[in-house]
């Protein structure tokens, strides 16, 4: 009996290695797990659930056929990934779930998030991601035609890059007071997220008493986990 979380995969046809090590993780890690948590990032960048490109089919075929073997598959929307669809999940096998869900994890009530929430330092990307969680700016872009639409991803990738390349990095990690607000508001001791690709085990202190933030890495390198069954919770990497 396990549980799985991933996040910050960044699939893209560029790296095609990445994809692999992903379909190798589903076909021997994630077929034995009773529940694969993806919080977000999955994709480098999300057009719409009516893209053609071979790479999306690809993945929903492997994402399915893991749903058919019995695994339960919950995704949570990115900032990559935000336009990911109910018709996406559903032809993948996976139920989408908001940001800030709350699992029973084992016997701990378990905080998700994507994590790019928590760095409220970033007033840029945060009126950024503000705008583009929107409904309407969504419905616009979900209604110009697919050129038009890898065209604008390509634009706000490259855009996100270059404004990173000048921020300072405390600037884009996480807030700690937003960790400390969040996890009270949510009544936890036990946060898990991505999004900012450092993956670590923090300690602090919340409801009073002592409690963790587990941050993903993204896949790059390595592919990072967090592998959880009644006994422990483990992050765990290996190279790819």
């Amino acid at each position: 009996m396990q549980t799985l979380f991933i996040s910050d995969l960044h699939l893209h046809e560029s790296r095609p290695q990445v994809t692999r090590a992903f379909f190798h993780f589903l076909q021997t890690q994630a077929i034995h797990a009773e529940a694969l948590y993806i919080l977000g990032d999955f994709f480098d960048a999300w057009i719409g659930d009516d893209d053609d490109a071979e790479l999306p089919q690809q993945v929903a075929n492997e994402l399915f056929a893991l749903h058919q073997r019995g695994t339960a598959i919950y995704f949570m929307h990115g900032n990559r990934d935000f336009l990911l669809g109910e018709g996406y999940a559903k032809q993948s096998g996976m139920t989408l779930i908001p940001e800030g869900t709350v699992i029973n994890l084992y016997g701990t009530a378990t905080l998700l998030v994507h994590g790019d929430a928590l760095c409220t330092e970033d007033q840029d990307y945060q009126n950024f991601r503000a705008m583009v969680r929107s409904p309407q700016w969504q419905q616009q872009v979900l209604a110009q035609p697919l050129a038009a639409r890898r065209a604008l991803a390509t634009q706000l990738r490259d855009k996100s890059q270059s404004m990173n390349s000048l921020k300072a990095a405390d600037i884009m990690d996480v807030t700690p007071a937003e960790v400390i607000r969040q996890m009270e508001q949510a009544n936890v001791q036990l946060m898990i997220h991505g999004h900012t690709h450092r993956p670590a085990r923090h300690t602090l202190i919340a409801n009073n008493k002592a409690a963790e933030r587990m941050v993903l890495g993204d896949w790059h390198d390595h592919a990072w986990c967090i592998r959880a069954n009644p006994q422990q919770i483990a992050l765990i990497d290996w190279p790819i």
